[in-house]
């Protein structure tokens, strides 16, 4: 095998100034800590109010400030990033426990039968998503709601919501930060988006993991019950469906999706009894790749200390681990789940909506049809450029990814994909 590629993150020309003043007032002992107390403290501060509803969740943060702040290598940009988007995080809970403190019905809204998009990364499942959520019927989060899920006083009937504006900003800075990232995963403000992204909002959730450095945390969380915060997930999406009613809608069919459920499914099933499972698959010698580069950009705009070769093989076993841990769900639930293969999606994505629907007892609509044929025309493969990338360069080999997934390759018999795609 030849010898794993360095991975040098992308930066911009300001940042790297930025981070040279940062480093500079560091020498000098300037240089704030994440202190998960003191963010507390700030948002309570901030928004003047006290109550974030379940305690156990700041535990988490506590554990997860602590690993960011000791093992995450951030750069000053970095820091000053992840220490807002915790703030932001906090005065999130503290306005949703306001909301329902005032409007108990929030807690009364039924979130009923849900299609989960729950496969591996980069197994169609964006596409997927995009397809289903296309369903004048269906409702996805959007990412421009994920960001922040309360709809702000000032809306104007008939006007843009504020909130599209400030996530057209975070893409555009996304953009900026790491260009490369788009032809991997698009992160667009008006489509749909990832619940993961809610569920980090309980800080019980993988996206840290992704994004930084953060093995004490990543230890502590997977021996957690991880119930707290899909409740949490399940009162966020209350939450966006009571807005929708008071704004004159009808509750519609929630259609979710983020990978992070495979690890979860047990929980997930328990929270939402009714929901519907869709599983994609794909040859992981497709996969693995893609997202260990996926992975490598996302965390280079945090640090300038990625470890490509580490985040391949924590994520090649941790995958492969969840997987299992899915297998045996299934098991237990036959009847909640239907697959999905890549192959098959890519080929005639209609025909694999179609068997979804069937298997969810939902009618095909002439209006459905027609508004995912329009969103499969507009969301083309490869429409942000053509991502490239080489399993080698994360030092893994095509025998190390099939002995990893061997119990997965033989259950689903998953096809050898033969032509190079990402």
């Amino acid at each position: 095998m030849k010898r794993p590629v360095i991975f040098r993150p992308y930066r911009p020309r300001a940042i790297r100034l930025v981070n040279a003043i940062g480093r500079g007032l560091a020498v000098f002992g300037i240089q704030s800590r994440l202190d998960a107390d003191a963010l507390i403290e700030a948002a309570r501060r901030k928004t003047g109010l006290e109550d974030f509803g379940d305690e156990f969740l700041l535990d988490a943060l506590r554990v997860l400030t602590r690993s960011i702040d000791e093992e995450a290598n951030l750069h000053p940009f970095g820091r000053w990033v992840v220490r807002n988007r915790l703030l932001d995080a906090l005065k999130l809970r503290l306005k949703i426990q306001a909301l329902v403190t005032r409007h108990p019905d929030i807690l009364k809204q039924q979130i009923t039968a849900p299609l989960v998009i729950a496969g591996l990364q980069r197994t169609g499942t964006t596409m997927l998503h995009r397809l289903l959520a296309a369903d004048p019927d269906s409702r996805a989060l959007l990412s421009w709601e994920a960001i922040n899920p309360i709809r702000p006083d000032n809306v104007v009937a008939g006007q843009p919501d504020p909130r599209i504006k400030a996530a057209r900003m975070a893409e555009n800075g996304l953009k900026y930060l790491a260009p490369e990232f788009f032809k991997i995963h698009p992160v667009e403000a008006e489509a749909p988006e990832e619940d993961v992204l809610l569920l980090e909002n309980s800080f019980m959730s993988q996206v840290p993991e992704a994004m930084y450095r953060v093995p004490s945390y990543a230890a502590w969380l997977a021996q957690q019950d991880h119930r707290p915060a899909y409740e949490y997930l399940k009162l966020m999406l209350q939450l966006i469906q009571w807005q929708d009613i008071q704004q004159g809608q009808q509750p519609r069919r929630w259609v979710l999706k983020t990978p992070a459920h495979l690890e979860q499914m047990d929980v997930l099933l328990k929270v939402f009894p009714d929901a519907r499972i869709i599983q994609t698959h794909r040859d992981p010698m497709k996969t693995v790749g893609s997202y260990s580069s996926m992975l490598a950009h996302g965390q280079g705009v945090f640090t300038d200390q990625v470890d490509a070769q580490a985040i391949a093989r924590h994520w090649l076993l941790k995958n492969a681990a969840a997987l299992k841990k899915t297998q045996q769900v299934r098991t237990e639930n036959p009847q909640a789940f239907v697959d999905v293969y890549y192959e098959m999606l890519m080929r005639d994505p209609q025909v694999e909506v179609e068997q979804v629907y069937r298997f969810a007892g939902i009618e095909m609509t002439a209006e459905a049809r027609a508004a995912m044929q329009a969103a499969q025309q507009s969301n083309r493969k490869d429409k942000h450029g053509r991502h490239r990338y080489r399993l080698e360069d994360f030092g893994l080999d095509e025998q190390q990814v099939r002995e990893a997934y061997a119990d997965y390759l033989s259950a689903f018999d998953i096809p050898v994909e033969r032509k190079v795609a990402a």
